[in-house]
């Protein structure tokens, strides 16, 4: 690929992972036009209900400083260092994410992120066209409307890279006309957002430093912090059965559901039963698609190519860390054809495999975590963790805090490992304790070093 120069590159969405893209881009020197079917959401209300609060962990953070942009965003974030689990017979007790200071998540609001990418593409050159609809490809090009006055248009660029989320026009498009085959697949688990205030002097009612959980087994409420004060709220519930939301249609059975599952939160029913009321049901599916380009005219980017649930915290984070690889295999001096075929190839297959444990993450979170078992084999591979640094880390780090292991990588690992705990947790010694000369064995013979070439990562 020749330099930059003013070459045309549209880029379709403005969602988060568009306009770090567009930035990256512009950062080459490229001419780019970012496409958005909403007004300017810096100068207009957020939609209520729908923002699934966001968590940043390392590998999110590693292209946002690429891009230059986390000092802007560190002021909007909270740290979380772990799950404060809260269940029904017992006082709340927190399950750390990581062994170290550092290893924390941060919990941040959809809204003002997109408020700090979408200035930083402003200011590096891109063109922002709200209010601009992407249908998708036809007849060998992108058909789009400008919502006022109405008038469609084809899109003129030399490449477009469709980042338009999990909905994606351009990705139906393409699976109309043969090139993208796609599999959507349905959690039957909907959603809803409700808001705790804060207390009346401005503090936080819960921890802050904390991820909040309430497992009830089938279902589970989740708490994120937000610097004001308030708490966003979700509660993931089965769309129908006996403890679902088609059963909470009755105001009664609303208040009887928050009484019986969340007594500790009864200072805040009324006003949880109200915005459960007046906030949309959201629905979540996992998308998996494969052809994610049209020769070199069109890629498909973030959840347009891999929408996952949210159970792992990873959806954002994977979008931008398709943004670093797209801006790093810019280098290759490839055509957009051989790029867009190479990270495909590239990344798809991490794309699978953090698709599978979200969704492992989801029964973790609504269930295992109340499970003494799981808690044993979690304090177990903190040990090992310990032991064996450059061998063993537990699978959740490795996709929260070790952005050089490709979620590929953390997968395989991570299946190796519990397997190892299982057996330990088997052969327990006479004393309860663990076998350390198996230990020792099992983790030397069956985890080599982690200092060796990732060969799911293009780059270590």
């Amino acid at each position: 690929m020749s330099a930059a120069g003013q070459r045309k590159v549209a880029v379709i969405g403005a969602g988060l992972t568009g306009p770090l893209l567009g930035l990256l881009l512009a950062r080459r020197g490229f001419a780019v036009t970012l496409l958005e079917r909403r007004p300017d959401p810096r100068r207009s209300a957020a939609d209520g209900g729908r923002s699934i609060n966001l968590a940043l962990a390392a590998r999110g953070m590693r292209p946002l400083a690429r891009a230059g942009v986390l000092q802007q965003v560190e002021p909007f974030l909270l740290p979380m260092r772990g799950r404060m689990v809260h269940e029904l017979s017992a006082a709340p007790v927190l399950q750390r994410y990581g062994q170290r200071s550092q290893e924390v998540i941060y919990s941040v609001g959809r809204a003002e992120l997109n408020r700090v990418l979408i200035d930083a593409a402003e200011r590096a050159g891109v063109t922002l066209c709200f209010e601009h609809r992407c249908l998708g490809f036809y007849d060998q090009a992108l058909r789009c409307v400008e919502e006022r006055p109405g008038r469609t248009f084809d899109l003129e660029c030399e490449t477009a890279i469709a980042a338009d989320g999990a909905g994606s026009l351009v990705r139906e498009s393409l699976e109309r006309c043969g090139v993208c085959a796609v599999q959507i697949e349905p959690l039957g688990h909907d959603y809803k957002e409700m808001s705790l205030p804060a207390l009346p002097d401005g503090s936080h009612a819960l921890d802050p430093a904390a991820l909040h959980i309430w497992p009830r087994g089938g279902f589970m409420l989740i708490a994120l912090p937000n610097p004001d004060g308030t708490f966003t709220l979700t509660l993931f519930l089965p769309r129908s059965g006996e403890q679902s939301f088609a059963a909470l249609s009755e105001d009664a059975a609303l208040g009887q559901f928050f009484a019986a599952q969340f007594p500790d939160l009864a200072a805040f029913h009324a006003g949880l039963c109200a915005d459960f009321r007046r906030n949309p049901q959201g629905q979540l599916a996992t998308v998996h698609a494969r052809g994610w380009h049209l020769d070199g005219r069109v890629l498909l980017l973030g959840d347009a190519a891999h929408a996952i649930v949210p159970f792992h915290g990873q959806g954002m984070n994977a979008g931008f860390e398709d943004c670093a690889l797209l801006d790093e295999l810019l280098d290759t001096g490839e055509d957009w054809a051989q790029l867009y075929a190479r990270f495909e190839q590239a990344r798809r297959p991490s794309t699978e495999a953090i698709a599978h444990m979200a969704l492992e993450n989801y029964r973790e979170m609504r269930e295992q975590v109340r499970d003494r078992k799981f808690q044993r084999l979690k304090r177990l591979a903190f040990e090992l963790e310990q032991r064996f640094p450059e061998r063993f880390i537990p699978r959740y780090s490795m996709v929260m805090f070790h952005p050089e292991i490709s979620y590929l990588q953390a997968l395989r690992r991570g299946q190796v490992q519990a397997g190892i705990l299982e057996r330990l947790e088997r052969e327990r010694t006479a004393d309860g304790g663990i076998d350390a000369a198996l230990a020792e064995a099992l983790v030397r013979e069956q985890l080599p070093p982690l200092g060796s070439r990732d060969p799911d990562r293009r780059t270590g």
